[in-house]
C-alpha cells in the first residue's frame, strides 16, 4: 500500500491511476492523516431475479408470498402507535 499527500496525488493522478489499475491501493493524506483510498474498481453485481426463481422452483415453492391482506398498508390507529407493545 502506497501513501501520498493530496497535493502529490493531484499532480500525479494519471500515474497513480495506472498503479491502481495494476492492483495497488493508494492512501491519500491531508496533513499526514488519511482521507481517501484509491482502490481498483470492482464491478458490483445486481439482483439476479432468474436465480431467485430457479432457487424457489427447485424447492417446490410456487408462491413465495402466499397471502397479503387487503389492508396491509392501511394506516394504523393512533392508539396503537402511542401505546407500548411487547
Amino acid at each position: 500500500m502506497k501513501t501520498v499527500s493530496i497535493r502529490d496525488a493531484k499532480n500525479r493522478l494519471t500515474e497513480l491511476a495506472r498503479e491502481v489499475e495494476q492492483g495497488e491501493t493508494i492512501v491519500v493524506t491531508r496533513n499526514g492523516r488519511p482521507v481517501i483510498d484509491i482502490i481498483p474498481h470492482q464491478k458490483r453485481g445486481g439482483l439476479d431475479l432468474m436465480a431467485g426463481e430457479t432457487y424457489l422452483r427447485a424447492r417446490g415453492i410456487k408462491q413465495p408470498v402466499p397471502y397479503i391482506a387487503e389492508d396491509f398498508d392501511a394506516e394504523l390507529p393512533e392508539d396503537f402507535l402511542i401505546a407500548p407493545h411487547n
